[in-house]
């Protein structure tokens, strides 16, 4: 049997719990980091699926990938060979949507690039075509040919370029090749999400001129070359959010470190207006929830917005909620995906029209069989299980494992009855050893 958690739910989760670094952000930043001849250290990385198959595609392409630590990486593009063509390839980085982040940085470097085309989650069409825009406009010819993105220039010049939709990964791609164009690139409709903010902080500190990170209009001098760096990585908003409604739908208190309280306002506003308390501090949160949370209705948009990366975890949370809520998906069309294995729990949900959920809360959920989705929608599952009566099993967590370090341990430290196993034999260990004194 593959990797699954096994959960013995019903106990408050409570303690504290530290945040590791953005995967969104260490995705672009690693990429970026090829970008230089010197030799950039980059630190609070997170030591997830995803970020490990970038550094090892990247390593694949003759970067100098040096891992000083679990959180600490240096890297330098000094011997990548441009005079080959730069081919980014193997099984495993077919597997992420970040793949694309490597187009940017070549195209932006060397001038060229042949990137498989990305994976990820199957939450939707997650098209590149904002990308591929920007990149033209630049004067990169791009074409896609037997599942790969091939782009090359002559030179890139500095251009207008407005997105058609906001989108997180052509802004931090457009920003990284027109970072190193000649002349002066305007993105207008940029996405305004923390990571973003943080790639355009990466290469400044390389020696980029990016202005406008975090507003809608991004404003980039080209420049000729980039140095050495040192850098750290902003930590993981999903990942705070995702503790803050465990400790919510739990009904337990949990104090959550080393995270921006002001990229969790959404997540914080909602969780108030349901009825918990969320206490902030310079660079914590607490959440507690002491008794049964009420309903309300979520719209998921952009940044500032509530993020599509925790609308599973906020309708698990929902439904044990009192009352009818609605949450409405604005950003991907297969984002309710786990519904299916939620009314397994008895959690009572209805999809109208695909895209809105309407949550009858439900006194309580019991443990069941489950199948992990995707990725939020697997951690999403996991705090249902800590919240319900009983045994859950939850499989395919190597999705979960993409952009979650160490979940089971966090949630053990916190008091959770979770084990990641691979046999029959240790599930049922666990079922035993819970069962007795658990």
């Amino acid at each position: 049997m593959n990797q699954q958690y096994v959960i013995k739910g019903g106990r408050p989760l409570t303690g504290e719990v530290v945040i590791g670094g953005a995967k969104n952000a260490a995705l672009g930043i690693l990429a970026a980091a090829i970008m230089t001849d010197g030799r950039c250290f980059i630190d609070n990385v997170p030591d997830v699926r995803d970020v490990n198959v970038l550094l090892q595609a990247m390593d694949g392409i003759g970067a100098t990938i040096d891992r000083k630590s679990r959180h600490e990486v240096i890297i330098s593009g000094k011997d990548i060979d441009a005079s080959g063509d730069l081919i980014v390839d193997n099984e495993y980085i077919r597997k992420i949507r970040a793949s694309y982040y490597l187009i940017g940085a070549l195209l932006g470097k060397y001038r060229k690039a042949q990137v498989v085309l990305p994976g990820g989650c199957d939450i939707g069409a997650r098209p590149i075509d904002q990308h591929i825009k920007g990149f033209r406009a630049l004067g990169a010819t791009v074409k896609i040919e037997q599942g790969y993105v091939i782009a090359e220039a002559e030179d890139l010049i500095g251009a207008h370029i407005y997105l058609d939709v906001v989108s997180v990964g052509a802004t931090i791609n457009i920003m990284m090749a027109a970072s190193m164009a000649k002349g002066h690139t305007i993105i207008e409709n940029a996405a305004k999400e923390p990571h973003i903010v943080d790639v355009a902080n990466f290469l400044n500190s390389m020696g980029a001129n990016i202005r406008g990170a975090g507003t809608d209009v991004i404003r980039i001098k080209g420049v000729e070359q980039f140095h050495d760096t040192e850098y750290s990585i902003i930590p993981d908003q999903i990942e705070a959010g995702t503790f803050m409604m465990a400790a919510a739908v739990t009904h337990g208190d949990v104090l959550i470190r080393n995270v921006i309280p002001k990229h969790l306002e959404a997540i914080s506003a909602k969780l108030t207006e349901i009825g918990a308390e969320v206490e902030e501090s310079d660079d914590a949160v607490r959440v507690t929830a002491t008794r049964r949370l009420k309903h309300t209705q979520i719209k998921t948009l952009p940044y500032p917005g509530f993020p599509t990366d925790m609308q599973p975890q906020m309708a698990v949370t929902l439904g044990l909620s009192k009352g009818t809520s609605t949450i409405t998906e604005s950003i991907f069309e297969n984002r309710f995906r786990y519904v299916d294995e939620l009314v397994k729990m008895g959690a009572n949900f209805k999809i109208v029209e695909s895209n809105t959920a309407i949550i009858y809360g439900v006194e309580k959920y019991t443990g069941a069989k489950l199948e992990a989705p995707d990725l939020r929608a697997g951690a999403a599952l996991v705090i249902a299980a800590l919240a319900a009566d009983g045994y859950t099993t939850i499989s395919e967590i190597g999705y979960i494992l993409r952009g979650y370090e160490r979940f089971d341990e966090k949630l053990r430290g916190l008091g959770g009855l979770v084990e990641m196993v691979s046999s029959e034999k240790d599930a049922n260990k666990f079922i035993y050893k819970t069962g007795t004194n658990g």
